[in-house]
């Protein structure tokens, strides 16, 4: 199983893959994706989707995880991050990757195993689980890969597929 989790966001779109060959995990690539805070709203999503469509086409994972936005206390930011957001489900569903979404605590819960953690405690997991030395950065690709092993972990007892 190959998955692409992503961190959802305008400005910074973190995203993980992720690869589960029997009890194996590897971290394949982790990064994130940028626009350009000085373009109009439309340029920046279309930047967004095109990044996430190239992501997609070259990666070919199997599914894939997003970050559900649940609350933030800046709504411009709630509304940039919601859009992100529906453009990375609508290209997941676009590819024929099924699309599942997760909440902040699944992701805890998942991966430290108590939906409180904090972020040091998951990147600590990242770490073990992935047989790494160092936390990765930056921070928002380590969040995205927590959401990937998250995905994998929620398998097969599948969640709320949203496409696919």
């Amino acid at each position: 199983m190959f998955v692409l989790g992503v961190d959802p966001g305008l400005s910074r779109c973190g995203y993980g893959l992720v690869r589960r060959e029997g009890r194996q995990l590897t971290a394949e690539a982790a990064g994130v994706i940028r626009t350009d805070p000085s373009d109009a709203l439309a340029k920046r999503l279309a930047d967004l989707q095109y990044d996430i469509r190239t992501l997609i086409e070259e990666q070919k994972p199997d599914e894939i995880a997003v970050e559900r936005v649940l609350f933030q206390v800046n709504a411009k930011t709630a509304m940039q991050t919601s859009h992100a957001s529906g453009v990375i489900m609508a290209e997941g569903a676009a590819s024929g990757c099924p699309v599942t979404l997760y909440s902040p605590n699944e992701v805890k819960s998942a991966v430290a195993g108590w939906g409180g953690a904090g972020k040091d405690q998951i990147e600590a997991m990242v770490q073990t689980l992935l047989k790494i030395d160092s936390p990765l950065r930056p921070v928002d690709a380590a969040d995205a890969v927590a959401i990937a092993l998250c995905h994998l972990a929620m398998l097969p007892g599948r969640h709320k597929a949203v496409a696919g």
